[in-house]
């Protein structure tokens, strides 16, 4: 017989209940948890998420400042922005960055070696800022792109201001260029201040002064579509522009000295003695500011980088080059104030000079000799023996202390980025400076050669216009700078800079200033002066000095022939000037590579810039 199966309803009820309860326990943690991240979405975390959305809807671009103007001391515009379309780059709204360049490059708006750069471009900023990969689209290229945009996103065209120069070459190497912001300006820059921003001041005037030109990014809500593209501009805080720049530079006088120059190589720098202010600032030859801002292919960079003429050398700034006969004021005024000398003690040239237990001849440009040389006539001819003797007797130490008091083998202080202070040689210096003993000897014969500014020594054509300065302001000396004024660009308010002053050259007789400077005098209006068909007929009084620098040394019984000389190898130019005599206005230097004769090449090229800045009244 089969057993028969009580049915157990207490159990079934419990399990039944145990069930109920699981399920609802169950519930009721989810419904908790569901609850929990409702209250922290739609309550303590609204104001992020609000954000969030509304970001999707709505992005915030940088508004780049406008580039401050540079002008010249009278108003002129040397540096500024024109409109250019340009195509620009959102990193986070292109789907594959290389394939959107490589299409770019394909369709001809990209160059192909460019690409690698770009992208380090890309790569080094946010990926929501937006960059600028290609400036200067011209009308059939931006015709080319609208056609195919829909195929590019993230990719738009944008019309920008860039900077423009109107002058081009005669003023490169004094305001210097604008370029695209490299990995060592990133470094460098406030990635804020520089958001939306392509281009930063490279080199001189520009670079210098970036701070001052750069102005004060804004921002903008742009109301964008689900890929990106810009729909309308919801608000914006305007940039705040950067300041204009008025140079000290006299326009008329800077074109007159690159046309001096005639694409030689050399250098003119013009200084107001009264104030320190940079009126000329040539380097020759030059380059197009306005091609290498816009962005030069890598060839033609490398074309100009190799270019036996190195167009890229800032002569005026960073040229090294012997003075010669340029710093005989400056030894003439060291023997007067170290009473080794009078103005009225008399040399005897015969055309040579030789040391104490000598026989080797230290020959003077005249080999006939000038006869019996005070200090004038000395500087009115030129009389190298009468330097050669006087610097024998002032010693290299003493003619080293009077060549820096004016400033020569140290910085002179200008605010432009990369001087090079050249070289006032000492016996201390020549021990340090070379290794071997026997080359560490200071011989006296590198006394006398200095006495004429050869041997070692080295200046740059700005601290020798510097050094001029000084003398027409008899010992007065400014630190050189290029800035007359900042401009406000939005009220036109301007505001007077000032240079630093330096410590002066004293004399213990202020009448050693007129003796040197009537020398001076002598050199462009006496009877006998080295340059005195330049100053024929000049419409006013003026003082210079010729200078004429030997490239390589020639032995003792042999003659300078340029003509049997490579070009290269000749003699450097040099001419140091200043006017008017009484109140001097403008001191400038001129420098001529391999120009041979500073009174006949370099001495016309100093009377224009003078002409050309005082015909105005010095304005």
């Amino acid at each position: 017989m089969a057993a028969v199966r009580i049915k157990d309803h207490w159990a079934e009820q419990r399990l039944f209940l145990t069930r109920l309860v699981v399920a609802a326990s169950c519930v009721g943690i989810l419904t908790a948890v569901v609850l929990t991240r409702l209250v922290q979405l739609q309550i303590v975390q609204y104001d992020y998420f609000s954000a969030q959305s509304q970001g999707n809807r709505i992005r915030i671009e940088p508004v780049p400042a406008t580039r401050g103007l540079i002008l010249d001391r009278n108003g002129r515009v040397l540096a500024e922005n024109q409109a250019s379309f340009g195509l620009e780059l959102t990193p986070e709204q292109v789907p594959d960055i290389d394939d959107t360049l490589r299409r770019l490059a394909d369709l001809g708006l990209l160059k192909a070696d460019e690409l690698p750069e770009i992208r380090r471009r890309i790569n080094a900023r946010r990926r929501f800022d937006t960059i600028a990969i290609r400036e200067h689209l011209n009308d059939e290229e931006v015709a080319l792109f609208a056609v195919k945009r829909p195929y590019f996103d993230g990719v738009e065209i944008r019309a920008r201001l860039s900077r423009f120069y109107p002058y081009g070459p005669a003023l490169a190497h004094a305001l210097g260029y604008v370029g695209g912001i490299s990995a060592d300006d990133q470094r460098e820059i406030d990635a804020v201040a520089y958001a939306g921003t392509s281009h930063i001041g490279k080199v001189s005037v520009e670079r210098a002064f970036e701070r001052e030109l750069h102005g004060n990014v804004g921002r903008e809500q742009v109301l964008v579509n689900a890929r990106g593209r810009s729909l309308q501009t919801l608000e914006r805080q305007s940039a705040l522009p950067g300041q204009d720049l008025v140079l000290g530079l006299d326009l008329d006088a800077q074109l007159a000295a690159w046309a001096g120059l005639a694409g030689r190589r050399g250098a003119v720098v013009a200084i107001d003695p009264a104030n320190g202010e940079v009126l000329t600032f040539v380097s020759s030859p030059a380059f197009d500011p306005n091609a290498i801002s816009a962005g030069l292919s890598r060839k033609a960079y490398s074309a100009l980088l190799e270019d036996i003429d190195k167009p890229l050398l800032n002569r005026a700034l960073r040229g090294t080059y012997p003075p010669g006969s340029t710093i005989k004021p400056i030894i003439a005024l060291a023997g007067l104030a170290e009473g080794v000398t009078t103005a009225e003690e008399r040399v005897a040239c015969r055309g040579y000079f030789m040391l104490p237990g000598s026989q080797h001849r230290y020959r003077d440009w005249k080999p006939e000799g000038h006869g019996m040389v005070d200090l004038y006539s000395s500087i009115e001819q030129s009389c190298d023996v009468y330097y050669y003797t006087l610097a024998r007797n002032l010693g290299i130490e003493r003619m080293a202390a009077y060549l820096s008091k004016f400033g020569l083998g140290g910085l002179t202080g200008i605010e432009l980025p990369g001087e090079r202070g050249g070289l006032v040689p000492t016996p201390a210096w020549k021990r340090r400076a070379f290794s071997r003993a026997a080359n560490q000897v200071w011989f006296p014969g590198e006394t006398v050669i200095a006495g004429i500014g050869q041997g070692y020594l080295l200046v740059t054509p700005l601290q020798l216009a510097t050094a001029t300065a000084t003398i027409a302001a008899r010992g007065q000396r400014f630190e050189p700078t290029m800035l007359h004024a900042l401009r406000d660009p939005i009220t036109g308010t301007v505001t007077p800079v000032t240079a630093g002053t330096l410590a002066p050259v004293t004399v213990p007789d202020a009448a050693y200033w007129d003796h040197v400077i009537e020398g001076m005098h002598r050199v462009m209006q006496g009877a006998r002066g080295t340059a005195r068909a330049v100053g024929l007929n000049a419409p006013f009084q003026m003082a210079g000095k010729s200078g004429t620098a030997q490239v390589f040394s020639i032995a003792q019984n042999e003659k300078y022939k340029a003509a049997e000389v490579a070009e290269r190898l000749r003699d450097h130019a040099l001419f140091v000037a200043f006017a008017p005599l009484e109140q001097p206005r403008i001191a400038v230097a001129v420098v001529i590579e391999n120009g041979e004769s500073g009174s006949k090449i370099a001495a016309p090229i100093a009377r224009q810039v003078m002409e050309a800045y005082l015909r105005k009244g010095g304005a």
